[in-house]
């Protein structure tokens, strides 16, 4: 398995991407516990819900990931889930942030995926101005081949 580690310029990024996440783990069951800032939807179904999402990203970031480590030689990959999108490790983040969110019913740990979005686009937009610097022309090309950063139709 190919050990990974970002460059010190994407590291702060890496660590700001992860943040939102960590504190939707955070909050999100103290929302129960304390029987605060629960969302004023249908307890069983947002639950419900948010378990679905949140299964749905995990299988994303997992299969991004078994996919990245078995495939990444320094060159740039363009192929697998990287011929529909862009970043799909960032998709997986956000897709579980609002799963979690719903799950553990919490209206805090739901504004905290909601400000998660624009700190994933920084963080995309940052990171592509690296891979272009690392890669020229062929990420370009990439990026014409492949329009959509995170959700096809979308960005």
């Amino acid at each position: 398995m190919i050990k990974y580690t970002p460059p010190k310029t994407l590291r702060g990024l890496f660590i700001t991407h992860y943040a939102p996440l960590l504190l939707i783990i955070m909050i999100g069951p103290q929302t129960a516990f304390l029987k605060v800032y629960m969302l004023p939807t249908p307890w069983l179904l947002t639950i419900s819900i948010g378990l679905i999402i949140f299964l749905t990203g995990a299988i994303l970031y997992f299969k991004w990931e078994y996919f990245w480590y078995k495939t990444y030689r320094g060159q740039l990959v363009t192929t697998g889930i990287f011929r529909y999108i862009r970043h799909p490790h960032y998709t997986s983040i956000l897709i579980i942030g609002f799963g979690l969110a719903l799950f553990f019913y919490s209206l805090l740990a739901l504004i905290l995926a909601i400000v998660a979005i624009p700190i994933m686009i920084w963080s995309i937009l940052d990171e592509e101005k690296y891979l272009i610097k690392e890669y020229g022309d062929e990420y370009r090309e990439f990026m014409k081949k492949t329009p959509w950063r995170m959700i096809p139709g979308v960005f």
